[in-house]
């Protein structure tokens, strides 16, 4: 197995999709940008992956998402306003990420798939391995070890590629990449099979990949390579699956819990969940 032991420092953040399940919220506004409570989903997945010490931001955005970008910068008539009142508060977690982080972005041109998009954030990513957050994935947990702090812990421990997994009726499989493979020790697999949006009765297993990974940078030449799977888009999935052929994958059933925001429903949950648990408002 490849060791390495350099602390992850970066992550990639894919966000040049369209949210079509949410028009016409999203016609004008990056689903990237829909708030759950007072924050925007990006900034969940921001603030999870500084929480793992991943401070270097690379976004992938598209098209109308310059919203993104306006986020994560100080817009100096609003302090100004704001200076002394005690609305002051309110800006206190953007203003610390923005201290804390740097971000970089890049374009997609073209929707190709979600491999496409994290080879487009490869000139911000270069040669070392990295993070990647699908922010429609929101997730939380209990202890304040957050699901990519976990997986840095394992990259320590392992040095190759992770997935995030958790279980999933079978009847759901098709929504997902399904794995395949042999517990290593508790909640870790290691990956022999993984398949794209599998029928139930063709998925290898019901444990499927959320959006959280961390990938060497080798990913990069792989995708490159990658013929275009369902729906003609290039799929991280299929990529993965050739490191996987070499003993190179992870998966991690992680510890917390997972909202799938890309979806009304998930979104209405991860809404009421955060109500309920008393986030600062």
């Amino acid at each position: 197995m490849p060791h390495n032991k350099n602390k992850i420092r970066k992550c990639l953040f894919p966000a040049a999709g369209y949210g079509t399940r949410f028009l016409p919220a999203t016609k004008a506004i990056p689903k990237e940008m829909l708030p759950v409570l007072t924050k925007p989903l990006l900034q969940y997945g921001v603030e999870e992956a500084l929480s793992a010490g991943m401070n270097n931001i690379a976004v992938v955005t598209g098209r109308g998402k310059r919203a993104i970008e306006d986020h994560f910068d100080i817009s100096y008539e609003l302090e100004h306003q704001i200076k002394g009142t005690s609305k002051d508060h309110y800006l206190a977690e953007i203003r610390d990420i923005i201290a804390n982080c740097t971000f970089s972005y890049t374009r997609q041109m073209e929707m190709k798939g979600l491999g496409h998009a994290i080879l487009s954030g490869e000139m911000l990513i270069g040669d070392e391995p990295f993070g990647v957050v699908l922010a429609d994935d929101l997730c939380d947990n209990a202890d304040g070890n957050s699901v990519l702090s976990q997986m840095a812990e394992l990259y320590d421990k392992y040095g190759c590629s992770i997935v995030a997994v958790e279980e999933v009726p079978l009847d759901e499989t098709y929504k997902y990449g399904v794995i395949a493979g042999e517990n290593i020790e508790e909640n870790v697999v290691r990956v022999s099979d993984m398949v794209e949006k599998p029928d139930p009765k063709d998925a290898p297993s019901n444990l499927a990949i959320i959006g959280r990974y961390i990938l060497t940078p080798d990913i990069f030449d792989i995708i490159r390579e990658t013929k275009p799977g369902k729906a003609g888009e290039i799929q991280i999935t299929d990529a993965l699956l050739a490191q996987a052929k070499q003993g190179n994958v992870i998966a991690y059933r992680f510890k917390g819990k997972r909202f799938d925001c890309g979806s009304v429903d998930g979104f209405v949950e991860a809404t009421n969940y955060f109500y309920e648990k008393g986030y600062q408002l």
